[in-house]
Formats: structure tokens, sequence, C-alpha cells
């Protein structure tokens, strides 16, 4: 089929990097419309100068943002209200992983169930037609025959693969992502000679600006607790535990002639357990294993790296078959604070084997 005749959906952010995305698109003869989601619940009562945010009052300056893009390139512009989906399964998921005491990443969840899950479904809903959907991640997709893979970008500062481990074959299979061989420098040169006001927006670094997750709990949620050794001493008070996690050192309030580290979280006593050591664990259980590089593990897996946080530096180690719902990751060096709730993406040189979320460290 000619590229003239292919549809694609771009999901636009309202960002330089889905901007030319679609730019790309465009120029490549694809028939290309721009597709946004709307996630925002005002009822939440952000400051509205929190605008540089993923989530948050800075949305409807986002969606100008989009429109603008698509006037721009003469392509048409939807708009996919998923403010309910967005609640039921980020929201809420984010919501009762930090009250059990964990550290979940927001945007995983919305990359495998919103932007290309729920905002696909409701915009075919809606009557759009697209044979691809298009974002503007630094990743990049290869056919291998029997099978897609997932692999890192060219540009491995702005890698986001970590992000997207959890798509599966259906998914990638109808996936473009034209910035996978791009530099960030060359993206914005690219906005700027196409003449894209998003040539030099600011980027959203934050889930909620300043990272303040209060506002998404209910008061009597937050409740004020003991800061303990890990001989249960009593060392102060800390603010609620939905405010620390694993290795954090700042912020604990505490004054001490040496750095002291939360080593865990105990929810259920509602204590943050700190140490003057860092905590080092030689492994990690994790749960919902995707596998994009194979169909199942039948022999542990030694040659790979893992991956524990986005910006951790992807670590030597042995992934065991499945056991059941687990899968257990040891790593050749002991790794700082492996933390429940995060994700662990295995790679093969550039290519992503698949991933889980962190359910406990060893």
């Amino acid at each position: 089929m000619e590229n003239n005749k292919i549809k694609v959906a771009v999901g636009l952010s309202g960002g330089v990097d889905s901007s030319v995305a679609a730019a790309l698109l465009q120029k490549q003869n694809y028939v290309v419309c721009g597709i946004t989601m709307e996630i925002y619940d005002d009822a939440l009562g952000v400051d509205e100068s929190a605008k540089h945010a993923c989530y948050g009052p800075g949305e409807k300056e986002d969606v100008e943002s989009a429109a603008a893009i698509c006037r721009k390139l003469k392509i048409p512009f939807h708009t996919i209200d998923l403010r309910q989906e967005y609640q039921n399964h980020v929201i809420r998921y984010f919501r009762n992983e930090y009250l059990e005491g964990k550290t979940p990443n927001p945007c995983v969840v919305c990359n495998q169930k919103l932007k290309f899950g729920f905002l696909l479904d409701k915009a075919r809903q809606a009557g759009l037609e697209f044979d691809y959907f298009a974002t503007g991640h630094y990743a990049r997709i290869e056919n291998a025959g029997d099978r897609f893979l997932l692999k890192r970008a060219a540009d491995h500062s702005k890698d986001q693969t970590y992000f997207l481990y959890g798509l599966t074959q259906h998914q990638l299979a109808r996936t473009l992502l034209p910035l996978g061989g791009h530099a960030k420098q060359q993206v914005r040169e690219i906005a700027r000679a196409l003449g894209l006001q998003t040539a030099d927006r600011e980027e959203s670094q934050d889930f909620i600006d300043g990272g303040d997750y209060s506002i998404l709990f209910d008061k009597k949620e937050i409740k004020a607790g003991d800061i303990v050794d890990e001989a249960g001493q009593v060392l102060g008070k800390h603010r609620g535990i939905i405010h620390y996690t694993i290795g954090q050192r700042r912020g604990l309030g505490i004054a001490s002639q040496r750095p002291l580290y939360v080593r865990q979280i105990d929810a259920v006593r509602n204590r943050i357990i700190v140490s003057y050591q860092e905590n080092l664990s030689k492994g990690l259980v994790a749960a919902d294993l995707n596998l994009i590089g194979g169909d199942r593990i039948e022999q542990p897996l030694t040659d790979v790296r893992v991956k524990i946080r986005l910006r951790h530096k992807a670590a030597d180690a042995t992934v065991y078959p499945t056991d059941g719902n687990y899968t257990k990751i040891l790593f050749k060096a002991p790794q700082m604070s492996v933390t429940p709730g995060q994700s662990a993406v295995i790679y093969n040189g550039d290519t992503v084997l698949g991933g889980g979320i962190i359910s406990a460290a060893l």
C-alpha cells in the first residue's frame, strides 16, 4: 500500500516531540490526523500556576497547542474524553499503590492502558478510521519476521522504552515511532525549520507539577507516623507514607551526622524505617511480566541487563522462568533502592525483552 493511502492517527500532547512526529509522517505522505486525550479533572483544584505537568490545569493549554499544530499542518484534529478512564485506571492505581507503601510509575500504566488502549478504542468508536497509531516517544520498532521488537532509541539519553515495555505484539504491529532515530536537538531543529510553535516549548517533567501528589488523596488517608531505625527506635515523625520512597535521604526532617536513607515503608504500621546504609538488594521479584522478545522464558536468561527505574543504569542480571505470576531476577552486583511498584525492564543490548512490576526486593 502506498503511504498516501495509509491513515495514521498521531497522539498529540501539545509538545515538540509529538508535533514533529506528525510533521515527519505527513512529509512521508501518510494521511495524518491528530488526536489528544483529555484526562484532567478540574475538581481536584490544582494550582493554576502548575502548568508543566502531565496531569493538571495546563491540559487546556496543551489541547490548544495540539489544535494549533494541526491547523499549521492542515490536518484534522480530535479530542477524546478519557477523564473517567484515567481516574479508574491510573489515578486509582496510583493511590492504591502509594497507600500500600509502594512507589508506582503512572506513565507505564498510562501508556499501556490509556494511550495505546482506551484512546484508540474511543477514537474508533467516535468514527475515526486509521491504520496506524503514532506517538512522539523516543524508541524504535523493528519487524523481525515472526514478531515485532521494541528497541532503544538511537539517542540513548532520551530513550523511552522503559515506559513502553507493556505493549503487546498487536499494539507494536500497528504503531509508528518516527522519532526513534532522532536526537532531541534534531527534533527541535526540525520544528523550527517547519515553523512549529512548539520548537522551544518547555517539556512536562512531572506527573503532577512539583511532585506533590497529596492532592490525589483524602486528608484522612495521609496520616503522620513514626520514623524508626532498624531496631524500632523512634527517630522522628513522618508526614504520611505517600511522601516517601525507598532510597530517599532528603526531606526526612531528622538531624543526623550521617545520611539516613529510607530502607522500608511499613504501610500496615504506618512507619518509615530508615538506615545509615543505602538499601542494597541482590535481586527482585517482578509480577505480571509482559514479554516482547519471545513467548516465554524457558531457561534462565543470563546475558541481559535490567533497569529498575527510568534514571537507573541498567544492571547485569539473570532472569528466571516465570513461576505462576512472578519472575525472579538476580543481579550480578547488588543494586541500590529496588523499589516495589516501579518497573523492572529487561534488555538484551538495545532490544527490550519485556518487563514487569517490582513486587519485592530480595
